[in-house]
């Protein structure tokens, strides 16, 4: 089917747009080591449902290498980098948090370059200027702004990273991407994310606070709808780009979700919007747009 990937990383985004609005939702009750753990349970559950449903199979007979790549990339790109986002949503708020996050465009198409090779054409380079712009106007601080410079600092570093995280678990498996079943992979990295948080949470001095929150059924209708959209539908669709296009132009793609999370943020959290906002977003998405240029 021709441009499967680009489609597939379109739908990506708007599902993770969605899902975005939920997670900000659950992080006012659920911390970020808790809310990812619940996240990555469910979203297994319900792609091992998908997979059995479909007849496919749980462990098809690959190398153990390429087990052992495929968890590597979980623990790297799902249990570090969506806990870090997590924390930045919290921060930041949805708007200012999804700016930060077209960061991810940029550092993937950097590891791109660097280790598959892919190339970089001007108006991709363009891309990525307006894009990295678009995060330092955010960060600019002046009398009567909303968040204390100590809060957003720590949320831009945390967005920075959760995105340089994510980029380098893509692009670690993105060689062999191609031949891999989808949903397994997809259901790999998630249980590879699950597998990385379960011993530090357990071993965690804290850890009835990080669990309690979990066994709240009043949480369960933000983390829920939240899971089934971010953590099942979205990624699904963001593997299937990632697998069926290039990296560099999945990664940008995907990156529409801004709009819709900076949109759906005013209208449902009731976040304000500034010029400023207004701008930084402009500029991100002329960015994510510019750089899928092939």
């Amino acid at each position: 089917m021709p441009y499967l990937g680009e489609l597939l990383a379109l739908a990506s985004g708007l599902t993770w747009a969605g899902a975005a609005i939920f997670f900000r939702l659950s992080g006012q009750t659920v911390p970020p080591l808790g809310l990812n753990l619940f996240k990555n349970t469910l979203g297994c559950a319900l792609l091992t449902l998908t997979m059995g449903l479909t007849g496919q199979a749980l462990f098809p007979g690959l190398q153990a290498s390429d087990y052992i790549l495929v968890l590597a990339s979980g623990a790297v790109g799902i249990a570090v980098s969506d806990t870090l986002y997590f924390a930045s949503l919290n921060a930041l708020g949805a708007g200012l948090a999804a700016v930060v996050a077209t960061l991810y465009s940029p550092f993937t198409i950097a590891l791109s370059l660097i280790f598959l090779k892919e190339s970089l054409n001007l108006w991709q380079t363009v891309g990525v200027v307006l894009i990295l712009a678009a995060v330092l106007a955010i960060s600019y601080r002046k009398e009567g702004h909303s968040l204390p410079r100590k809060k957003l600092t720590a949320g831009i570093l945390a967005g920075v990273l959760a995105q340089l995280a994510t980029a380098v678990g893509i692009v670690m498996i993105k060689r062999k991407l191609g031949g891999w079943p989808l949903l397994w992979v997809t259901n790999m990295r998630v249980g590879g994310g699950l597998l990385f948080l379960a011993a530090p949470i357990l071993a965690h001095p804290r850890r009835k606070l990080l669990l309690e929150p979990l066994g709240r059924k009043a949480n369960w209708k933000f983390m829920v709808p939240a899971t089934v959209l971010g953590t099942y539908l979205s990624i699904i669709t963001w593997m299937g780009g990632m697998k069926y296009t290039q990296a560099s132009v999945a990664a940008a793609l995907s990156q529409l979700s801004t709009v819709f999370i900076f949109i759906l943020a005013i209208l449902f959290l009731k976040e304000k919007t500034t010029p400023l906002k207004v701008a930084a977003v402009a500029l991100a998405m002329a960015g994510a747009i510019l750089a899928a240029a092939a």
